[in-house]
């Protein structure tokens, strides 16, 4: 059984509008339900909050997972609501959250924000997405591009000619339609790293990580079978081509369409690919990142009536590359004031609700060194205890650049009716959870 609850409180008429005679009722109520199996009572349901609330008063935080008598229940928190899937079995909980967060991505693709008023909204919409999510307690159709073709939004006239459902659905290839065609056919991959950094005051990394997607934009006509080559470690060992120019790839996500049997036996990548927009694969890699950013900062207080902040920024990637959009966040005391700025490239900004000076650089080359120096007046009674210093934390992107040196090898399009089609390959190194401590 799976649920949505609302965390908005209140008793409400037919029409949604909330009664103000009455009294508030004492805990969320279920907003819309869906039994698949009916082995579990609609009014469990009922004991969910009251369990979360329990839990987490007891542990201080509340369990993604929680029980009474035989029955359990799994669940997520998105926005105002509540999703929750209820069984008595040993179920397989990693496919539970699994299917409770495509729920809210399909929910979002039709809704653009999923929360309590899109779904009282679209109740008959949201109920026939539930049945065709899930059938009888199993996960059937999930990508929204093949549900929107035909549960769609404007309302279905009644058509006793032809079924409903596309063909798709029963098809071996469930996540793309037939009959598609394009003037010019493209395929755009786009190689997107995430560095996760954290550095010590002493400059000793303390966690390094790299974050890797790989994206596709797919304009292919027909049913095209394609082929993608990486420079992967394990596929040159068993070519003999040694451990050069490769890369060792870990925690490798597929999306549904990549043939899995083909990558175990021969590395390869093949796939049919859905239409448009799509991850084709997720990796890790923990491996030494040199900081890519190097950021040294001095702060320097005076007669307790003013500190000054000296900040050096050195870009620590090759000269040929570019960091666009560079946003240095450098903590400041609380009650600091009256502030005053010198940089020697871009700008920077004050926000005192955030206790931060924002130091933005548009255009960032590899090797340059760049400074900048912030003044601000303390009140004159020092604080009897020194305040701990946040991390600087930095944003930033640079294109055609990657730190694990993964590279496209090949992409190989094959389509019965024999057309050409152009891969095209781009390269981004963005910041994900990058900090630098400073004490």
């Amino acid at each position: 059984m799976g649920c949505l609850k609302s965390r908005m409180l209140g008793d409400w008429d037919a029409q949604g509008t909330r009664c103000p005679e009455m009294t508030p009722a004492p805990e969320p109520w279920p907003l819309i339900s869906r039994n698949y199996k009916g082995d579990v009572s609609m009014a469990e349901i009922e004991h969910f909050m009251a369990l979360l609330l329990q839990r987490e008063e007891e542990e201080g935080a509340p369990a993604p997972l929680l029980s009474r008598g035989r029955v359990h229940f799994l669940w997520i928190k998105h926005a105002n609501l509540y999703l929750v899937a209820a069984t008595k079995k040993n179920a397989n909980a990693s496919l539970v959250y699994a299917f409770l967060y495509k729920v809210v991505e399909v929910f979002s693709e039709y809704f653009k924000e999923l929360e309590e008023e899109s779904v009282r909204d679209n109740f008959v919409i949201v109920y026939e997405l539930l049945d065709e999510l899930m059938d009888f307690g199993f996960p059937q159709t999930t990508d929204s591009k093949i549900l929107q073709e035909y549960i769609t939004q404007e309302g279905n006239k009644l058509d006793t000619g032809k079924s409903r459902v596309p063909a798709t659905v029963t098809n071996a290839v469930s996540w793309r339609s037939e009959g598609i065609r394009y003037k010019k056919n493209e395929v755009f991959i786009d190689v997107v790293e995430s560095v996760n950094l954290l550095v010590s005051a002493s400059g000793g990394v303390l966690l390094s990580e790299v974050v890797g997607t790989i994206k596709l934009k797919v304009f292919l006509s027909g049913m095209p079978e394609l082929r993608l080559g990486l420079n992967d470690r394990v596929l040159f060992e068993l070519t003999g081509r040694g451990k050069n120019k490769s890369v060792e790839l870990e925690d490798v996500k597929f999306h549904q369409c990549v043939r899995l049997s083909r990558f175990d036996n021969d590395r390869t990548i093949s796939f049919v690919p859905p239409d448009g927009d799509f991850e084709l694969m997720s990796y890790r890699l923990n491996t030494q990142v040199k900081p890519l950013i190097w950021i040294e900062s001095v702060i320097e207080k005076f007669s307790h009536s003013r500190v000054e902040i000296l900040v050096k920024a050195k870009g620590q990637f090759k000269k040929q590359s570019v960091a666009n959009g560079v946003e240095i966040a450098v903590p400041v005391p609380s009650d600091a004031d009256s502030p005053k700025f010198k940089t020697s490239v871009g700008s920077a900004k004050y926000l005192p609700e955030r206790n931060v000076v924002i130091w933005t650089i548009k255009s960032f080359p590899g090797g340059k060194e760049h400074l900048m120096r912030a003044h601000f007046g303390l009140p004159s009674v020092e604080k009897e205890e020194d305040e701990g210093r946040p991390p600087i934390s930095v944003r930033f992107e640079i294109p055609y650049f990657t730190v694990s040196g993964i590279q496209v090898r090949y992409m190989k399009i094959v389509e019965k009716s024999g057309y050409q089609a152009l891969p095209w390959v781009r390269y981004i190194t963005r910041s994900g959870d990058y900090q630098l401590r400073t004490t």
